[in-house]
């Protein structure tokens, strides 16, 4: 009995090893990035990028820094993938990327069957999230606006009194 248990054994431990070897000579893919929405996370590759190819540009964005530092952002919920390119145009990294919202921080009032979105950090804010009821979303993308505008005159304001 003792001996049959220990062949088994190493019978699953063969198989085990047998299997780690297949999956590194056709080389394993890199765990899959997670990306909070409206977030971004970097990818460092190993050699520089020439080329960035995005599955659905709706759901991530990527840009090139730097040739090897590709900054990844969250657009909408959703997975899709990314493939970098060298010179050669050689497959340097083909990534799976998931968008996903920070639930910790994120709170949501439902009005009926529409959605409000609120970022709680640690007070309670509105924001805007794929989802949300139309009204909500146009007000709150409205306010983001006329704030964004604000900020950017007053900077162009400040420049050129500097100049003057």
């Amino acid at each position: 009995m003792a001996r049959s248990a220990t062949s088994g054994l190493v019978l699953v431990t063969a198989c085990v090893c047998i299997a780690s070897a297949a999956m590194t000579a056709v080389g394993a893919r890199a765990a899959d990035l997670m990306v909070r929405y409206d977030q971004s996370q970097l990818i460092r590759l190993p050699r520089p990028a020439t080329e960035v190819i995005i599955g659905n540009p709706s759901i991530a964005d990527v840009a090139i820094q730097g040739g090897n530092l590709l900054v990844v952002t969250g657009k909408s919920f959703e997975v899709t993938n990314i493939i970098a390119l060298d010179v050669q145009r050689n497959v340097i990294q083909d990534q799976r990327v998931l968008v996903d919202h920070d639930d910790g921080r994120t709170l949501s009032l439902y009005r009926g069957t529409k959605r409000e979105s609120y970022t709680c950090t640690p007070q309670c804010s509105p924001t805007i999230t794929i989802g949300d009821g139309l009204e909500y979303f146009d007000a709150i993308a409205k306010s983001a606006q006329t704030k964004t505008n604000g900020a950017t005159n007053s900077v162009d304001r400040g420049q050129q009194s500097s100049t003057q």
